[in-house]
């Protein structure tokens, strides 16, 4: 691997920790490595307001880390980063994730 292409992959997989450091965010992509999920369900899981779900969410987006499909009204979330798939599954079966 070229010295330019493996600090990309470093800044990329940094950036992906960073985001998944915090534990709103970790939770949201635990509850996300079951099934997709939109906001109000996310809310009433985690026991946060709508804004805080939102502005987490925003962040992960951003990252590159889920991505929102919408149907109907709502916008359902789901994991699109493979690479912060493995992580969650470093840390916890899917089977050990409540619903």
């Amino acid at each position: 691997m070229e010295f330019e292409e493996y600090k990309k992959h470093v800044d990329n997989a940094s950036e992906i920790l960073k985001a998944l450091c915090h534990p709103t965010r970790f939770c949201i992509v635990c509850k996300l490595l079951k099934h997709p999920l939109n906001v109000s369900q996310m809310q009433s899981c985690l026991d946060i307001s709508q804004a805080n779900v939102s502005q987490h969410l925003s962040i992960l987006r951003s990252r590159g880390i889920i991505k929102g499909e919408r149907e109907g009204n709502e916008i359902f979330y789901s994991l699109s980063n493979e690479y912060a798939k493995q992580l969650v599954k470093v840390f916890f079966n899917e089977s050990d994730i409540p619903e």
